[in-house]
């Protein structure tokens, strides 16, 4: 169950009363999803078990939430020309080609962390989240989600953890949010209490209470965005995946956000993975973060270790009585003070920490012109264990 409402509201600022909503007698047993909108939003569930009351797992806890064990996904693309030629030669001898979108990908996430993936476009994000919701299946690797199999045990799966892609939503376009939630809690089997809890709750911190009655067609992004993010929370997931949740979202719409998350994740001990291309949104949610490129993981670590390897230190920069300026780099901040308390004309003291963006942009660039080559410590440990294959051909999905 997450933390009641008063708890959270310290952390993300002043919030507004939700109305009452109907709600739907309870279920004891759950049936198939298989309904979607006219419109083509899809849901990302598919067919689930009875959800139960989720307990707060402590932030300390070795247990995996995740595993990934040297995974790879690679993609068949049809490839054709415009001339009628082309058109021809295809229909003879179809042109295809292979992309890899992850090779040979390692890592493990524990129960109650906090975990930015982040990386430029086309790197393999989505793809790795699609595949520990087994909306995907690797080409080779072994993966683990709470101690199951996406690909083996995707309902299972489904009903213990929450799925948000920022491009994609699982509201009912025709229909008022609140019926969607309503849906959820039918089909899904969420106990009427914890469902009215998380509810309330949601709606409250995500300030979506004036728009339970709105039509999913006639929200904005933002407003869709956290609507959304609501019905992930109705059945107290205990991992979160969110692919680019802050997309769209207006400066105060992003702070009650990101604080809500981290609350849910320091209170309640919900594990959750974040992707996102805003490096500063990411560094004030997240403790780690993995960087992949070209499909590699090429970091691994804290955002203080980053900067250090990027160079993106703190600066002060000291204006001086005469009219000089000193810009000096510094990680200690006591020892910075004891330095500046033995200066002498100082007038005025500034200071800044460097753009981890502008850091990340020029390794990027480097990284797309060397293939993806990893930092400095960083390099993934060779296993000697062969992870058995999925035994899937190359998708062309």
């Amino acid at each position: 169950m997450f933390p009641t409402a008063s708890a959270v509201s310290a952390a993300v600022g002043p919030v507004s009363a939700v109305g009452s909503v109907s709600t739907v007698g309870s279920v004891s047993t759950v049936g198939t999803v298989g309904a979607v909108s006219a419109a083509g939003s899809t849901s990302a569930v598919g067919p689930v078990s009875t959800v139960n009351p989720v307990s707060a797992v402590s932030a300390s806890s070795s247990v995996s939430a995740i595993s990934v064990r040297r995974v790879t996904k690679v993609f068949e693309q049809w490839q054709r020309g415009n001339s009628g030629k082309d058109v021809l030669r295809n229909l003879l001898k179809p042109e295809k080609r292979a992309v890899t979108a992850l090779s040979d990908v390692s890592f493990e996430i524990g129960k109650g962390e906090f975990v930015a993936y982040a990386g430029p476009n086309g790197a393999g994000k989505s793809t790795t989240m699609k595949l520990l919701s087994g909306m995907l299946r690797p080409t080779s690797g072994d993966i683990s989600v709470l101690s199951m199999s996406p690909q083996k045990q995707r309902r299972a799966i489904m009903s213990r953890i929450g799925v948000l892609f920022g491009n994609r939503t699982e509201l009912w376009w025709d229909h008022p949010v609140i019926q969607s939630f309503e849906w959820k809690k039918v089909v899904w089997g969420i106990p009427d209490r914890l469902y009215r809890e998380n509810l309330v709750m949601a709606s409250e911190l995500l300030d979506i209470g004036g728009l339970l009655k709105t039509f999913a067609r006639e929200l904005s992004l933002g407003q869709r965005m956290r609507a959304d993010l609501a019905m992930l929370l109705l059945h107290s997931p205990e991992l979160i995946l969110l692919d680019e949740p802050t997309l769209g979202l207006d400066v105060m719409a992003k702070r009650r956000m990101i604080g809500f998350l981290k609350r849910l994740n320091e209170s309640a001990g919900t594990t959750i993975v974040v992707t996102s291309h805003d490096m500063d949104d990411l560094e004030e949610m997240a403790r780690r973060i993995l960087l992949i490129s070209n499909g590699r993981i090429a970091y691994d670590g804290g955002f203080a270790e980053l900067r250090r390897e990027l160079g993106c230190t703190k600066r002060a920069t000291v204006s001086f009585i005469d009219g000089a300026r000193r810009e000096i780099g510094y990680e200690d901040t006591n020892r910075l003070l004891r330095e500046l308390s033995e200066m002498g004309g100082i007038a005025d003291v500034a200071f800044a920490q460097a753009s981890l963006e502008e850091g990340l942009a020029g390794l990027f660039a480097r990284w797309k012109a060397e293939g993806g080559q990893p930092l400095p410590g960083s390099e993934q440990p060779p296993s000697s264990e062969q992870p058995p294959s999925s035994g899937q051909p190359p998708s062309s999905e």
